[in-house]
């Protein structure tokens, strides 16, 4: 809804009956009686006991809860738009009380917008968190600083969203640029949403290393896994991997510490290569490395055992010409396009240098589910 459109009781009765919808959808009154159950559970003697079962058990409590507030929440802002909006009527059509029912109403579409978004995650992995990985495609140079502007939009993304990001790996290139980006996610749908961005994205620009000023096509690929719950389990047999440790840098070529810290994990039967530096010890970026490995041992399972690759990855193509999923053009005009959905905008920078990526991965996800 438009910010400038007055709100009818039509307007209202249609938000309402999304909300209704989508609290049946998230099954919203059962996870009310859950959340009174987890909470008796949870001031029991004892329940610290079993810490792992513990903390699963205040998470579940914690998206339970999360739920409820947020369709609770919604319906108060329903009942205080629906209040303000008689009030107006009976003082013949006040414009105070009127801006006021109008506002209150945008505000409640956008909360329905974020929980119609979380009902269509129903992967099993979807409400959980992500590994992104960029790497330069075709373009050379470009190609790696390329990398690093999009490293930089993802995380201001994940600020935007409230996401906590852990970089794992960020080497610099030699002349511009990053090597490559693998960083983790954590936060509420941070994989079901970050999965729109899997696939190769295209710039078109001015070459910033080219004397000549001559316009250059680049590439990047990014791939989204999710980070495996603990009770999935993935045996990695030590005699399976090659263990390497050497001095970290970050991006513009300083050193992260002055120690051979980074740890470069081969896992010689698939040669999966995994490279973590941001943590202070081999031994922690060690554990990130087994961390990221799991999760792509995983996919690759799953791989074989059946073709559901598309679903957790996107699909697996060359980082070049034909198969991106995003054009991002600087030169000769400015636009960003998805060209799945046909969502674009031609505020440039506000995707690139400030990470409002909503419109794309929420449209994304519209067209994904036939919910355009």
């Amino acid at each position: 809804m438009e910010q400038h459109e007055q709100i009818t009781p039509e307007g209202l009765d249609a938000l309402g009956a999304r909300l209704d919808e989508v609290a049946a959808y998230l099954h919203v009154e059962e996870k009310r009686g859950r959340v009174a159950e987890l909470e008796r559970e949870s001031a029991a003697p004892g329940f610290w006991d079993n810490a792992d079962a513990a903390r699963a058990t205040m998470a579940e409590l914690s998206a339970a809860r999360d739920d409820v507030a947020s369709v609770d929440d919604a319906r108060g802002e329903l009942d205080d738009a629906r209040a303000a909006l008689e009030l107006a009527a009976e003082m013949d059509g006040d414009e105070e009380l009127m801006g006021e029912a109008t506002a209150t109403a945008s505000a409640l579409a956008a909360r329905i917008d974020e929980l119609e978004l979380s009902s269509w995650f129903t992967g099993e992995f979807d409400h959980g968190d992500a590994i992104v990985t960029i790497k330069p495609g075709q373009g050379g140079l470009e190609a790696q600083d390329w990398t690093f502007m999009l490293f930089k939009m993802y995380m201001k993304y994940c600020e935007r969203r409230g996401w906590k990001v852990t970089v794992n790996d960020c080497p610099a290139a030699e002349v511009i640029g990053i090597d490559r980006a693998t960083f983790t996610v954590e936060g509420k749908n941070a994989f079901g949403m970050l999965r729109a961005e899997a696939g190769v994205h295209r710039l078109v620009r001015i070459s910033p290393t080219d004397a000549k000023k001559r316009r250059q096509t680049t590439f990047a690929g990014v791939e989204v896994i999710p980070v495996l719950p603990d009770d999935i389990e993935i045996e990695v047999a030590p005699d399976d991997i090659r263990v390497d440790v050497y001095h970290a840098s970050g991006p513009g070529g300083q050193g992260v510490n002055t120690t051979d810290s980074a740890v470069r994990v081969t896992h010689l039967p698939t040669g999966i290569v995994v490279t973590c530096q941001n943590e202070r010890s081999q031994i922690q970026n060690k554990a990130a490395c087994m961390q990221i490995l799991k999760a792509r041992l995983y996919e690759l399972e799953l791989q074989k055992r059946a073709d559901q690759l598309d679903e957790i990855r996107g699909p697996k193509t060359d980082i070049g010409f034909g198969n991106q999923i995003r054009s991002y053009v600087l030169y000769p005009y400015q636009m960003v396009k998805d060209l799945r959905t046909g969502v674009e905008t031609g505020d440039v920078d506000s995707v690139l240098e400030d990470g409002d990526l909503d419109r794309f991965i929420v449209g994304y996800h519209r067209w994904a589910t036939g919910n355009e």
